[in-house]
């Protein structure tokens, strides 16, 4: 059965249904209004940042870990939310039978769109004593009605302070005070093999308790634009998300999220949690200005795989390849080039794309950085001031079949017309993909029809014509491409076979 990822909600109207998680989430209509606009309900307590974090003996906890967990439980709230929907009635066969209507007319089978209420069921972490709560935003996503449900029976209506898609993270406020609370843990310090404990409200049951360890850090599972997960064997099950991860100090090190469910659902052992360094980051912009500020480079960038660290003579596989650089933006003047692998910043090593993602994302707009730059097979130093990330970032003659690695590849050379269907920018350059063999090397490794190939090797092609000339000295070897897709460039390694 294939695995799939799926975020821990629940919907609760006649039956529960799980929802397959959608990668990047956005709000709904009726949230969009706050970004930018004064913060509703912000809080004005700080979260408890904690202190300790020297290593704990097992052999302090004789008869288990309620020492831990006790005082946790209370800060871990019950979030029940709903919206209205709208759906298209139809009345159901055989009121939509062209038979049935001819003799009773449309008035059963044409009803217009009909209002339903659906709810959603998540847990979420008090942060503030007087009432800050963190969650997901999946949990409270599109919801015109979020009520909280304390660990002492009370309930309180919501107030959403703002939400963050990009991430999963949304704050929430409460009109109460002398709340218990979580303390803010460094998740930084975590470490595999670490003890965790995952609280939350699965399957609506009630408050509850699992424990695990840290199975890995720095998880990206490609269903957010910023991961950084934790990953755990705690159970964490639908109803879960927005709980609480707390280490054996007690202190909140994270927020539970998302599971890998096989299809079933439910827990198997591997879910994951946003790190509270990276929710810490997102609630505090929201609770001061209502929305998420990102530093901003204006390049896009890819994992350097040991096919691509071989193409640009790197000797491992590290660092962050830019594919493409947006013009008038800070990396286009700072001279960043295409090819261009970025290797650090301010002399911390970046070890993948999604790393240098993350740590360009937490830097401030307007923040000078130092980037050690591999260009034409040596390292270099290039300065540059980050931008802000903008609401929406940017994101052959006919039938000529190609030998070596790209057989079973059919190209053609870009005409008009072939660039406004696929919505290429004038002047773009290149052959486009015609056809690919599903069973070819380059299809089995991900070259698709509509793709434009504007450099093989690192020799630009025109056409068709300049195009076969760089396959020729290719040969049956392995080749390094430029793909524009959709007006995004990246780079692609076709191994020969």
């Amino acid at each position: 059965m294939q695995e799939s990822v799926l975020k821990i909600r629940r919907w609760v109207a006649t039956v529960v249904v799980l929802a397959a998680l959608a990668a990047g989430g956005i709000l709904s209509q009726g949230l969009k209004g706050w970004t930018g606009h004064s913060v509703l309900g912000a809080s004005k307590a700080t979260p408890t940042i904690a202190t300790d974090g020297a290593p704990i003996t097992l052999g302090n906890f004789a008869n288990g870990f309620s020492s831990v967990l006790k005082p946790a439980l209370p800060a871990v709230v019950n979030i029940r939310s709903s919206k209205v929907v709208k759906t298209q009635a139809h009345g159901g066969l055989p009121f939509n039978d062209p038979f049935f209507r001819q003799f009773f007319g449309d008035q059963f089978g044409q009803r217009g769109p009909q209002s339903q209420r659906e709810q959603s069921l998540g847990s979420g972490v008090i942060i503030t004593s007087d009432g800050t709560v963190l969650t997901n935003n999946h949990v409270i996503d599109g919801a015109t009605d979020i009520k909280v449900f304390l660990n002492d029976k009370r309930e309180f209506k919501a107030t959403l302070v703002g939400t963050d898609p990009k991430t999963d993270v949304a704050v929430l406020k409460i009109d109460a005070s002398n709340l218990p609370t979580l303390p803010l843990g460094n998740s930084s310090s975590l470490q595999v093999g670490d003890l965790i404990f995952a609280i939350g409200d699965p399957f609506g049951i009630g408050e509850t308790a699992t424990m695990g360890i840290v199975s890995a850090k720095g998880r990206g599972m490609h269903i957010e634009e910023y991961e950084d997960f934790i990953q755990t064997d705690a159970a964490i099950n639908p109803g879960n998300s927005g709980g609480a991860m707390i280490d054996l100090h007690g202190n909140l090190v994270g927020i539970n999220t998302a599971i890998l469910s096989g299809g079933s659902g439910g827990n198997q052992g591997v879910g994951f949690a946003i790190p509270i360094n990276l929710a810490r980051n997102v609630m505090e912009q929201i609770r001061s200005h209502g929305k998420v500020v990102r530093g901003y480079i204006g390049v896009g960038i890819q994992e350097v795989t040991p096919e691509i660290a071989k193409q640009f003579d790197l000797k491992e596989a590290r660092g962050a390849l830019i594919g493409n650089v947006s013009a008038d933006t800070p990396g286009a003047r700072a001279g960043l080039k295409r090819g261009d692998v970025i290797l650090a910043v301010n002399g911390q090593e970046v070890s993948s794309a999604n790393e240098l993602r993350l740590q360009i994302s937490q830097t401030p707009p307007g923040t000078s950085v130092r980037l050690k730059v591999w260009r034409d097979g040596k390292a270099q130093d290039t300065n540059l001031t980050l931008g802000e990330l903008p609401e929406t970032a940017e994101k052959a003659s006919a039938g000529e079949e190609s030998g070596g690695a790209l057989e079973g590849v059919v190209v053609e050379n870009v005409t008009p017309e072939i660039a406004q269907q696929l919505n290429l920018r004038a002047g773009t350059h290149g052959v486009v993909v015609t056809s690919v063999d599903p069973s070819s090397a380059a299809g089995s490794q991900g070259l698709r029809q509509g793709d434009v190939i504007q450099e093989v090797n690192h020799k630009p092609v025109s056409n068709v014509e300049e195009f076969n000339h760089a396959m020729a000295g290719a040969g049956k070897q392995s080749v390094l491409l430029l793909i524009n897709r959709g007006g995004v460039t990246n780079f692609m390694v076709i191994e020969g076979r």
